[in-house]
């Protein structure tokens, strides 16, 4: 039997995440959109509520093409709001698309939301080293920086506690706790 972190539960949609997605690097400007999008639904709810809607988002939101959902208008909108398959807020909907055009924005300024992103951590994961849950952190100096920076912009749902996340699970910070079979994997 596997050593897993203890957040981690018995669904096997959970064990399948944890396993072979969270903290692995990500570098595909798509993949980070979509995590973007997914944390910011996920402010006040459990990850396993948009991990269970996940698939119906990428339907919902055309598979997370940023430049067809910075086009979205009223009636996609409202189209969304009556989608059983996703979080239906406004608020968080509607963050989607602005931030849609602010990843565009990025792009067009940096080359890529890749580069963006990473560039907060230096091209490189950082590696923690946590023995119990408690010792995971849910800020750092860093997610602080992209929450500002992202804020500054224009970015909406990316306080620092979404952008910790984010950067956790698309592998700018390991924190994988010491037990777990997926630290040594990221080191």
């Amino acid at each position: 039997m596997k050593n897993r972190c203890p957040w981690v539960t018995t669904d096997p949609l959970y064990i399948d995440y944890h396993d072979r997605e969270w903290g692995v690097p990500l570098h595909d400007d798509r993949k980070l959109f979509e995590a973007i999008v997914l944390d910011g639904a996920q402010a006040g709810l459990s990850w396993f509520i948009i991990l269970k809607k996940r698939e119906a988002y990428r339907r919902a939101f055309d598979g997370f093409d940023i430049e067809k959902v910075a086009r979205y208008g009223k009636r996609r909108v409202e189209a969304l709001l009556a989608d059983p398959g996703i979080v239906r807020n406004r608020l968080k909907i509607e963050s989607a698309i602005v931030n849609a055009k602010r990843a565009l924005e990025v792009q067009e300024e940096v080359g890529s939301l890749d580069r963006y992103f990473w560039g907060f951590v230096g091209g490189k994961t950082i590696k923690n080293s946590p023995r119990r849950l408690r010792e995971i952190p849910t800020r750092s100096k860093e997610s602080d920086a992209l929450s500002k920076d992202l804020n500054g912009r224009g970015f909406k749902f990316v306080g620092t506690t979404i952008c910790y996340a984010l950067m956790q699970a698309t592998g700018m910070v390991n924190d994988h706790t010491v037990d777990c079979f997926r630290y040594r994997a990221r080191s």
